[in-house]
Order: C-alpha cells, then structure tokens, then sequence
C-alpha cells in the first residue's frame, strides 16, 4: 500500500531554499535537489521503514533517508496511511534540525 503524502510547510520552505541555491550554485545538475527529493519520497512511501531511526527529538518515531547525490537528509515520520515530511537538512551542517 502505498502512503499518502503530507510536506510540513517548514519541510516545504526547506526544500525551496535549497533547490533555488542548488540551481543557481550546481549548473551542471540544476534541478538534481527536486528530482531526488521525488525520487526519494515516492520510495518511502511505499517502503517508510528503509530510512535510518531517528532518536534526537521528541517528536515521535522519526527516521531519516540520506540523498547521496545532493548530501541532505529527508527527515520524516510515517502512520498507517500518511508520510509526513518534516525537514530537509543538509549533512554538513553541525546540528540537526528542531523537530
């Protein structure tokens, strides 16, 4: 079965961000941030387990997919019908996002 999909309007700001600096900074792959974030979510949301678990929030069951490619995280939780998309954090940074 395959999940619905819900985008955090923080999640949503998050990816903007990064794909207009992607564009604008990675001319030989402008649009490789939105392409793989699709990618990325249509996998977890027929398969929301294949993500790392997430311990550093208290916001529930938390897991993490890492985009290669691109270097972010998709930070996400999953019900019985629903993936809601919290964050999109870049791996480099220090910390990890307030979730």
């Amino acid at each position: 079965m395959t999940l619905g999909v819900k985008i955090s309007a923080r999640a949503a700001a998050q990816i903007r961000r990064a794909a207009a600096w992607w564009a604008e900074n990675r001319l030989s792959a402008p649009g490789a941030i939105a392409n793989d974030f699709e990618e990325c979510v249509a996998l977890l949301a027929e398969q929301p387990g294949i993500g790392s678990k997430y311990s550093g929030t208290r916001a529930g069951q938390v897991r993490r997919l890492y985009m290669g490619r691109v270097g972010y995280f998709i930070y996400y939780r999953a019900t019985s019908d629903t993936l809601e998309v919290l964050a999109l954090w870049h791996a480099s940074r220090g910390h990890q996002p307030r979730l």
